[in-house]
């Protein structure tokens, strides 16, 4: 062989053998191509420090975290001047403390359809706070072993809704992190479902879920809050037909300008199907606004931002009773405490309650105890600890006796009860302690007992008063149980855990 065939032939060969081992290794750093900002200076501050002031300033606006075992979030993404407040409502329900695996984000496409989901696993994202980490790992594999994922670099190029999401991350969280940011291209439901399978394996709590979507576009101000409304609460059933029927009723509606009910429809709906069967899933609204509640918007033509997070019930341990109530659950024990307080002070009656339409948790035999309050102030509370009925039955009792039997109050009168705000705090089996050490101040209630004196306060009063826990025992031994204020350290003391909820915190 001449020396040009074989240094021709070398070539051929060494060209092939490294194109196919480099295929089989992870990328060299140096080809890493980090995404560019591009919502910078038209949807937030390009300015770092301006950035981070106008963040600052949004979490002091927006509610506090109110939702514990967070496995998702919902959040607009608009202009920081408009969804900002709504958006680190959302964000305030995160733990920043927490080491997630992954944080996935899924966005729907603004500017580019596309048979199924694009995930960017080309390198990092960037904001003006700097660099933000993609698992480019997971991507890889979820894009190998999933044919409805893909990397299609328009669907990143130009897109606000994911990028906007950053900069909230990067201002709460004090722990590191990885994302795994995913746009959704799907022009119909369908596919949706088939991304929720491959992603659902990764629906727990060890990552979060951010959901980007906005809500209504561009009808007038009235118009918006009523289809905002109507959206939202399907997306809280956590039902994919129950937000597909209220969509198309959206739109049967024929109301102007309403070009969407749901923005990120796509990312919704992947979501739900992943939640919508899962009983011990919880769907929580926190709040709304549109864009004419703002300076810079008018009221003929607005876009809807909701906060939603997505809960996990709390886990039964050992000390629970191992049930939990949902959001619906807490809201129907209410209507029964309101219902028959008002028949029986107005009619001296109790109402009937048909059994067969409540859930297995509400017959469950346990203790529970009502409080009133008006004004803000203790207007009655009554409870027991035994649990030898149903639960909505202990419910109906205890909500007579707090509004006739308190013996701090005179019974309430026809005219008040539009003035109470009731609150149930629903009990688990007392456990008797050895050391005070075992007591977790708001956690735990207690129980003290000596001889035919008992005295207990709920876990809520160690909060509302900022007691010590001395002072916490000290006052329920004297103030309660009629013992000395030293009474607690020869008695018998038991602590329990409450599931609180009041009509004031539980939308109605």
């Amino acid at each position: 062989m001449s020396n040009r065939k074989y240094i021709f032939y070398a070539a051929i060969f060494l060209i092939f053998f490294s194109s196919d081992c480099s295929s089989q290794e992870k990328k060299p750093k140096n080809m890493l191509v980090n995404r560019k900002m591009v919502a910078a200076g038209r949807f937030y501050e390009s300015n770092p420090a301006t950035l981070k002031t106008g963040i600052k300033e949004l979490f002091a606006k927006a509610l506090p975290k109110k939702a514990d075992n967070v496995l998702a979030i919902f959040s607009p993404h608009a202009g920081y001047a408009f969804s900002g407040e709504v958006a680190a409502t959302s964000f305030n329900q995160i733990d920043p403390t927490k080491e997630y695996d992954n944080i996935f984000i899924l966005a729907s496409s603004h500017n580019v359809s596309f048979d199924g989901a694009s995930i960017y696993n080309k390198g990092n994202y960037i904001t003006p706070l700097g660099e933000v980490k993609v698992n480019i790992e997971l991507a890889d594999k979820l894009i190998k072993e999933n044919d409805i994922f893909t990397y299609y670099s328009r669907a990143h190029d130009n897109e606000h809704s994911l990028e906007v999401q950053l900069p909230f991350l990067q201002y709460i969280m004090k722990t590191d992190y990885r994302i795994v940011p995913i746009v959704l291209g799907v022009q119909s439901v369908q596919p949706c479902k088939k991304i929720s399978e491959a992603l659902k394996p990764f629906f727990n709590e060890k990552n979060l879920f951010i959901i980007s979507t906005d809500f209504s576009h561009y009808p007038a101000y009235e118009d918006a809050n009523l289809v905002d409304k109507l959206t939202a609460q399907a997306i809280e059933s956590n039902s994919v037909d129950n937000l597909k029927k209220a969509i198309d009723n959206n739109s049967r509606k024929n109301i102007r300008n309403l070009a969407t009910s749901l923005c990120g429809w796509s990312s919704v709906f992947t979501l739900l199907y992943i939640t919508q069967d899962n009983p011990n899933i919880d769907i929580t609204v926190l709040q709304y606004k549109n864009s004419g509640d703002y300076p810079y918007g008018d009221k003929f033509s607005v876009v809807g931002y909701y906060s939603l997070v997505v809960s996990e019930k709390e886990k039964p341990t050992s000390e629970t009773t191992g049930f939990h109530l949902s959001k619906k659950e807490k809201i129907t024990l209410l209507e029964i405490a309101r219902n028959t307080i008002e028949k029986y002070i107005n009619k001296n009656k109790v109402p009937e309650i048909d059994e067969s339409e409540l859930s297995e948790d509400l017959l469950t035999n346990c203790g529970a105890f009502v409080t009133l309050h008006k004004n803000h102030s203790l207007r009655g509370c009554i409870g027991r600890f035994t649990a030898d009925e149903p639960l909505y039955k202990v419910v109906q009792e205890m909500a007579i006796a707090s509004a006739t039997k308190d013996y701090r109050f005179p019974k309430v009168k026809p005219s008040e009860i539009n003035k109470i705000d009731i609150e149930i705090s629903v009990l688990t089996p007392l456990k008797k302690i050895n050391s005070i050490d075992e007591i977790e101040m708001c956690k735990h209630g207690i129980y003290i007992k000596k001889g035919g004196a008992s005295g207990t306060f709920l876990p809520q009063v160690a909060k509302e008063t900022g007691w010590t826990k001395e002072e916490f025992l000290g006052h329920c031994a004297r103030d309660k149980a009629g013992l000395d204020w030293d009474g607690w350290k020869n008695a018998e003391i038991y602590i329990y855990e409450a599931y609180v909820f009041s009509e004031s915190d539980v939308e109605l």
